[in-house]
């Protein structure tokens, strides 16, 4: 992976100024002296790319996930599609989950599927009933891009909602803009700090040219005003 091309001292300045304005700090922006607020919830600190010399229609595709040292999104609410080891399982580390029992409840019905899809944000099934998901419900959770990962009977059930809680994905569709969260302002400084880079190194190294197919990333909370920290 390329080293990172991101000026240090500028991001670390702007990681600085976004959690002040989150917290209800003032800015200087332009001139000119903003101040923040702090709201009721816990603000996401969002990566905004644009590419260059990049064409959607004739070069290839590219889509990667990349797991990051700390979870940017630890409210991301998961359901557990499992078995009955699995179910009794997610109970006990109060994460939510359904049986095949509870599946078969939902009748395939469209607009029930859609309401479970938009309820969770990631989906968890045992591997032996991977397989019966899509019979149980349709298409519904694929349509949403939310179609389970597997867990293995193997693998532990917590460490596998927090790997996927810290994973971020970099999927090319027909714009130039990619949007990832890097972070929250409750972490530490120096933990989004390495998150941005990181990920930012990441889409670099998917790209044909590296870091010549970036034309510019910003970073923001989520309410708080975009600053550039490539060009």
């Amino acid at each position: 992976m390329s080293g990172s091309k991101l000026n240090a001292a500028l991001l670390e300045k702007t990681v600085k100024e976004i959690l002040s304005y989150s917290s209800g700090g003032e800015i200087t922006r332009g001139g000119e002296t903003i101040k923040g607020k702090k709201r009721n919830f816990t603000e996401t600190v969002e990566c905004q790319i644009s590419l260059k010399n990049y064409d959607p229609q004739r070069d290839k595709r590219f889509s990667g996930t990349f797991k990051l040292p700390t979870v940017p999104r630890p409210n991301l609410k998961c359901c557990v599609l499992g078995n009955a080891r699995d179910v009794e399982t997610a109970q006990r580390l109060n994460i939510d989950a359904m049986s095949v029992e509870d599946l078969k409840k939902l009748n395939k019905n469209k607009k029930l599927v859609k309401k479970l899809a938009k309820k969770y944000d990631f989906f968890i099934a045992s591997d032996n009933m991977i397989k019966q998901v899509p019979r149980l419900l349709g298409p519904g959770l694929t349509k949403a891009g939310k179609f389970p990962t597997v867990l293995s009977s193997k693998e532990d059930m917590q460490e596998k909602v927090d790997e996927i809680k810290a994973t971020i994905k970099f999927q090319m569709k027909k714009v130039m803009c990619l949007n990832v969260s890097v972070g929250n302002v409750e972490q530490e400084e120096k933990d989004i700090i390495v998150n941005v880079q990181l990920a930012a190194n990441f889409l670099a190294s998917l790209l044909k040219k590296n870091w010549q197919n970036i034309g510019g990333i910003f970073i923001k909370s989520t309410m708080g005003p975009a600053t550039q920290i490539y060009f």
